[in-house]
C-alpha cells in the first residue's frame, strides 16, 4: 500500500524522498554510467575466478531519478541481480552475446508483464532507463561473483550498434547510439 502512495504523489514530494534517499544511504554519482550507487558490501566467501581470489558476490544500492533517469551501456563479467525497492518501473535493454536483445521492465505492475527482480546473465551489455513518468527508483543490485573494476566495460562504438540494430523492433540505431549515450569509443 505505502508503494501506491509513493508512485502517486507529486514530483516535489517525490523529488524530495529522492533527495532523503540519496542523502540516508550516501549515495554518490556513479561516474560514466550516471545514476547513484552506494556500495553495501561484499561476502566473506572467496572463489578463484581465472587465477583471481573474488568475492562470491558485491551488493549495492543503485538509484536512478528524473535528473538522472538512464544508466548507459555497460558490459559485466559478473551475473548482475536488481531489486526493485521503491519506486520505478525501470526498463532494462539486456543485449547476450548470441545477438539477442530483450527488454524486461522491472516494476511492481505484475498484471502488466514487470518484474520485482531482473537478472542479467554475465557476459551481456545493458542500459538502463527509467520510464517516462516515474519520478526515482531505488534498488539493490547483486554481483556474482563481485564487482572489480577490471570485469566492466562501459560504452560502445558503430560495430556494436551495427551488431544490434533491429535485433529488437526497439533496437534502432538512433536508440542504441542513446543507450551508449557520452561513452562512445572510438
Amino acid at each position: 500500500m505505502a508503494m501506491s502512495v509513493v508512485q502517486a504523489a507529486t514530483p516535489a514530494a517525490t523529488d524530495a524522498r529522492a533527495k532523503e534517499i540519496i542523502r540516508t544511504l550516501k549515495l554518490t554519482v556513479l561516474p560514466k554510467e550516471s545514476g547513484y550507487l552506494g556500495i553495501i558490501g561484499v561476502s566473506a566467501q572467496k572463489i578463484n575466478v581465472n587465477g583471481k581470489m573474488l568475492a562470491v558476490q558485491s551488493q549495492n544500492y543503485y538509484m536512478l531519478t528524473r535528473e538522472r533517469p538512464i544508466n548507459y551501456l555497460h558490459w559485466l563479467a559478473s551475473d548482475d541481480t536488481h531489486i526493485l525497492v521503491e519506486g520505478g518501473p525501470v526498463d532494462y535493454f539486456i543485449f547476450h552475446p548470441d545477438g539477442r536483445a530483450e527488454e524486461v521492465t522491472l516494476g511492481f505492475n505484475y498484471a502488466a508483464g514487470e518484474r520485482p527482480v531482473v537478472s542479467v546473465p554475465g557476459g551481456c551489455w545493458k542500459a538502463l532507463r527509467l520510464r517516462e513518468g516515474a519520478n526515482y527508483a531505488l534498488m539493490v543490485n547483486t554481483l556474482s561473483p563481485e564487482f572489480t573494476p577490471d570485469r566492466v566495460k562501459i560504452g560502445e562504438n558503430s560495430a556494436w550498434v551495427k551488431r544490434f540494430a533491429g535485433a529488437a523492433p526497439w533496437a534502432t540505431p538512433e536508440r542504441l547510439r542513446e543507450f551508449i549515450g557520452p561513452n562512445w569509443v572510438k
